[in-house]
């Protein structure tokens, strides 16, 4: 570890004067968990190869009546994941009061309604894990706020304050609703907490060195506690400093530092993941220099381009973003991935999608039974989030059910073949499709993907190819298995866009003396595109593809991956 990136000369960049204290009372924070790490043999994280899937779930996406969710989650992964999945990351398990579990009321329990931390370590030694460490806010009904309220130290110095008439034109975020928020503290004075989120969601004040202890200590105690992943939700807003965006500041990139010193400097076999749904540059930002920031970061900019490709038949978009593409530095890792428990973020869409097909796409969600959410700008408002299942939204219902599988399918190859790690939303790999009752009941929009799903009625069509979810995911996994046994789809193996009919997404993966050429058609029509060789082996169906004076023909929303050398 170089000099400028020591947990000390970190902290100093921070906090200043403050540091020593800090310091100090860092060593006594970690020092329990130095023995236990002792005894885990923990060795520095390796990296990622193409045998890596991350499944993202909820800890109850899955249910049974009168068995812990987790459990069932567990009996599940040994069934019917552990075969494709290398990590499974459960969305917030802890007991909440808002936003399904990243409103925090407590951060080291297991939701009881959920299970217990036995059966997250019952899940830890099946696949690994990656937990959440939702770190900008808590809920108001934290115990830390509750204290502030009551004025009781230290916890009247742990979340950001400002006057009711503060000026908020410059902050960004991703919220329509005022930024701050009155409460009534025990003396009756009111009290205007800055609320990113929601007036549920109370933000926490890190220029406090005693809350990024807090924090530091949760992340150990997580680690502990089986995770080898932590998601640093939300980690772009964590910083606020008056008179500016308060939105990527260089102290949020500081403390995303320091933790990966602690990380790297007692050796955890641990990864950080940047969760920062931004434009693309922004989001790379929390690389840093590639060794001393977040390990990976999700592939926003992948979901609205896809979404884009198929809603248009067209992979041009596509592709031109896919050939601006660094390729990825050693040791860091995109998670591309297509759904997740939010929707699809179309902000990291806008520099790319043609301004003239915004109007048409938003459209296109709402007449698929989606909703769009808005954030501020200025004085207005823009479209930031897609409300939908991803099924529902690329795969037009005017189609037949058989085309319209194709259509989500290839959608996913796309997903698989970039270089990086793939992350498959539970929904996705069960093909579902839009829970309609979801934001009427549960009050929001983003309901509409979390339907919670009776596990024995998922397996029996699971087991019928002829379902939807059978044929989605009998295919899914073929595909994931394909990919598994190809050192070409290794995260760090060359990728290069070929040039194809406007249909076609056409990427090549190389790695020394292995070829493989991945096309897809975009389109509902039979497409020609021209290939190098006379034949080759299609890793996903196994068949011999032959070319015809130089050109293959691919059916409507067909995929190949083409072992050229």
């Amino acid at each position: 570890m170089s000099e400028a990136n020591t947990v000390e000369t970190l902290a100093r960049k921070i906090y200043g004067e403050k540091a020593t204290s800090f310091l100090e009372r860092l060593s006594k924070t970690i020092e329990p968990y130095l023995k236990s790490l002792a005894t885990k043999d923990d060795i520095p994280a390796k990296g990622f190869s193409e045998e890596d899937v991350l499944v993202i779930t909820y800890g109850d996406s899955l249910t049974a009546p009168g068995t812990f969710p987790l459990e069932v989650l567990n009996d599940f992964t040994q069934a019917w994941l552990r075969e494709i999945a290398t990590y499974l990351h459960i969305l917030p398990f802890f007991p909440y009061t808002s936003d399904d579990g990243f409103s925090i009321s407590e951060y080291k329990t297991v939701n009881p309604s959920l299970g217990t931390w036995k059966e997250i370590g019952e899940l830890s030694r099946g696949i690994r894990l990656a937990f959440d460490l939702v770190l900008n806010h808590s809920s108001k009904s934290h115990p830390w706020f509750t204290s502030f309220l009551k004025q009781i130290p230290p916890f009247d110095g742990y979340y950001h304050t400002r006057e009711e008439t503060y000026d908020a034109s410059l902050v960004v975020r991703p919220r329509t609703h005022p930024l701050l928020t009155p409460f009534v503290r025990e003396d009756d004075e009111v009290v205007h907490v800055w609320t990113t989120f929601s007036a549920d969601q109370v933000d926490l004040d890190f220029s406090n060195p005693l809350v990024l202890l807090e924090f530091i200590e949760i992340l150990f105690f997580y680690h502990a506690k089986g995770a080898s992943m932590i998601r640093l939700d939300a980690i772009a807003y964590l910083w606020k400093e008056d008179g500016t965006s308060c939105i990527h500041l260089e102290k949020t990139h500081l403390v995303v530092k320091l933790l990966r010193a602690l990380i790297d400097s007692y050796n955890l076999d641990l990864y950080l993941l940047s969760e920062t749904n931004v434009p693309h540059k922004d989001n790379i930002s929390y690389f840093g220099n590639g060794r001393d920031e977040a390990h990976m970061v999700y592939n926003f900019t992948l979901p609205p381009l896809v979404l884009h490709s198929c809603v248009f038949g067209s992979a041009e978009t596509l592709k031109r973003w896919a050939a601006s593409l660094p390729r990825e530095q050693k040791g860091t890792y995109f998670l591309n991935f297509l759904a997740s428990h939010d929707g699809i973020g179309i902000t990291p869409g806008y520099d790319w999608i043609p301004e003239a097909d915004i109007a048409t796409l938003e459209q296109t969600i709402i007449d698929r039974g989606g909703l769009i959410s808005y954030k501020t700008v200025g004085d207005g408002k823009i479209a930031y989030e897609y409300n939908i299942n991803y099924f529902s939204a690329v795969a037009d219902p005017d189609l037949d059910e058989s085309l319209r599988i194709e259509c989500f399918l290839t959608a996913q190859a796309v997903m698989l073949e970039l270089a990086g790690v793939p992350g498959i939303y539970i929904h996705s790999l069960l093909g579902s499709e839009n829970w309609k009752e979801g934001p009427k009941r549960d009050g929001h929009n983003r309901a509409i993907n979390r339907e919670k799903l009776l596990v024995d009625e998922v397996v029996r069509n699971l087991s019928n190819e002829e379902s939807r979810r059978g044929a989605i995911h009998q295919r899914f996994t073929r595909m994931i298995r394909a990919r598994k046994k190809c050192r070409c789809f290794h995260p760090e193996a060359a990728q290069e866009v070929v040039e194809s009919p406007k249909e076609i997404f056409a990427l090549l993966r190389s790695t020394e003396g292995c070829e493989v050429l991945c096309l897809n058609n975009m389109s509902p029509h039979d497409v020609k595109t021209p290939v190098s060789v006379a034949s080759a082996h299609d890793l996903i169906t196994g068949r011999i593809v032959t070319a015809d004076r130089g050109m293959v023909v691919l059916k409507p929303y067909e995929s190949l991956w083409l072992q050229v050398r």
